[in-house]
């Protein structure tokens, strides 16, 4: 069993994340919503982008770290979107067991850092065709990771959603991808790699 902190999108806690949430729940982890925007929720990404720009990602980053303060060391920092950035944001300032980057991967220089904590493995996981997926960061990061002697999992997925694994936003949603990265995630959560692993793909 795993103790996991898990990071909404730029949307906020819609019903994808805490569908997550109860996935994890029912493999016998401990989960724990992180709620960066004090209950707002919303459907627009460009709405929500506004929003979090308003609030500021220093803002945003501190209280994704004050969240994560009372949780031992060895948690698991799980994120989707934005969230998968906070969860790297905590993988640079505590010892994990790993990082799950779900359609969000952010190069460290933009979190203040050049180097990925040494042992801390990872999983990534997008659609191909994500319009908000940026291949050039995505591949800084996996060379970060890589370099650091951490073992990183890269999943590509048929299909063009962004939160794909949200069945209430059903323009994104793909229930077999969705199931897909579930029994990915779940095994990771479960067996966290301890070795470095070449990347996977399909």
């Amino acid at each position: 069993m795993s103790e996991i902190a898990l990071f909404h999108s730029v949307l906020g806690v819609r019903p994808g994340v805490q569908e997550a949430a109860r996935r994890l729940r029912a493999a016998g982890h401990r989960v724990r919503v992180v709620d960066q925007y004090e209950g707002r929720v919303f459907a627009d990404y460009a709405v929500a982008g506004e929003y979090a720009e308003g609030l500021g990602y220093p803002l945003l980053m501190e209280r994704a770290q004050e969240a994560v303060a009372d949780l031992p060391d060895g948690f698991l920092a799980a994120g989707f979107s934005n969230g998968a950035g906070m969860a790297e944001f905590v993988a640079l300032r505590r010892r994990l067991s790993g990082v799950l980057m779900l359609s969000g991967a952010l190069p460290l220089e933009m979190l203040g850092a050049d180097a990925w904590p040494p042992g801390t493995p990872a999983q990534i996981h997008y659609t191909r065709e994500d319009p908000l997926r940026r291949q050039e960061g995505i591949d800084t990061l996996a060379a970060t990771i890589r370099a650091a002697g951490a073992s990183l999992q890269m999943f590509d997925y048929p299909g063009s959603g962004h939160l794909f694994t949200d069945p209430s936003l059903p323009e994104e949603y793909d229930a077999d991808a969705a199931e897909l990265l579930w029994r990915r995630v779940l095994d990771f959560c479960a067996n966290p790699p301890t070795i470095a692993t070449a990347p996977s793909r399909g």
